[in-house]
């Protein structure tokens, strides 16, 4: 099968990722192969390529945000059958026997294994998963729009859902790439006011179009006091910025898996209960309930499409800022 393959990690200036051919993978028990027809491309992906994060071992095939049907089904199979359209996320297994896999924290297993990471994912043709990892993906979404709300969607829910933002809050977004656009619709649907903050024009006319409140950069000030806040973008310089604009006792979300060194800053910014907390991975829960939200909202995601062999430059463009909404490869 075709596939981009990560031997070294690298700059994705130095085109790091190699369009090859390697063996088809043949599913285990109680697992299923997936063709796959479009991957998005996640920041996470990038800090992978670059090496910024180091548990994973090259070489690799990344991606998870992976939309395809079921080829076949390996022994064992009873809740998948060949034909069916299915999403595989960032989590690909957990231990099921750790204190955080018993108390529905599992995104926080320590034996955890992560789609394109520790396990090769979606810049191919084909992947296996097991049936427990795989998700049905609903009605009316294309592909290539679906494939986004499996990281960015199910990240960005989770996010949004950390910060403790109630129906009506006003909620403050800094970064606005693939996760911010996805929930900013959902925060409209449920009548919050949100206050985008974010540098690129483009990815400020996007957030206006989506329903923002209020759309500029974090260094204008605030607008207003914030109930909650995301921070998206790896930016630890970010933080302070957010603090600032918070109310007493509202609570500001860290979405990424990566980001820069928080700058030292003074305890006023924390002081009156203010909660600062990170967002780490997803559960299998929070992957179901975004998939049965996204239609009702209905969530609509903003996809720029590239061919399989056009990954480093796409990942490029997303390095750059210059991605509107989310990026997603298409399978040959």
């Amino acid at each position: 099968m075709k596939a981009m393959l990560l031997r070294k990690h690298g700059p994705i200036e130095e085109a790091p990722l190699e369009y090859i051919d390697v063996p088809t993978p043949t599913p285990a028990r109680g697992e299923v192969r997936v063709r796959i027809s479009t991957c998005g491309i996640c920041h996470t992906d990038l800090h992978v390529i670059e090496g910024e994060l180091t548990e994973g071992k090259p070489p690799v095939i990344p991606g998870h945000q992976i939309v395809g049907s079921v080829d076949v089904l390996g022994d064992g199979v009873s809740q998948s059958s060949v034909g069916d359209r299915v999403g595989i996320p960032w989590l690909h297994s957990t231990c099921g026997q750790c204190v955080y896999c018993k108390s529905g924290k599992e995104n926080l297993c320590e034996n955890a294994r992560f789609t394109g990471y520790h396990v090769d994912g979606g810049y191919a043709q084909y992947v296996t998963v097991s049936q427990d990892f795989a998700y049905h993906i609903p009605r009316g979404y294309p592909d290539a729009q679906a494939a986004p709300l499996l990281c960015a969607g199910v990240i960005g829910y989770r996010a949004l859902r950390l910060s403790e933002a109630e129906p009506g809050c006003r909620l403050g977004l800094y970064g606005f790439g693939a996760s911010a656009h996805i929930v900013i619709q959902i925060a409209r649907y449920r009548d919050c006011e949100v206050y985008v903050y974010t540098r690129g024009a483009g990815h400020q006319d996007l957030a206006r179009r989506l329903g923002a409140s209020w759309v500029g950069r974090a260094e204008d000030g605030k607008p207003g006091t914030l109930d909650s806040a995301i921070i998206f973008a790896p930016a630890g310089s970010l933080v302070p910025h957010a603090l600032e604009a918070l109310r007493r006792g509202g609570t500001l979300a860290l979405a990424g898996i990566y980001m820069t060194p928080i700058p030292q800053m003074d305890y006023r910014l924390l002081y009156h209960e203010r909660t600062l907390r990170s967002v780490a991975n997803s559960t299998r829960q929070d992957v179901v309930e975004l998939l049965e939200l996204a239609p009702k909202v209905p969530v609509h995601t903003e996809v720029q499409t590239f061919l399989l062999g056009e990954a480093n430059e796409a990942l490029m463009l997303l390095k750059a800022g210059k991605i509107e909404g989310a990026a997603v490869l298409e399978m040959p």
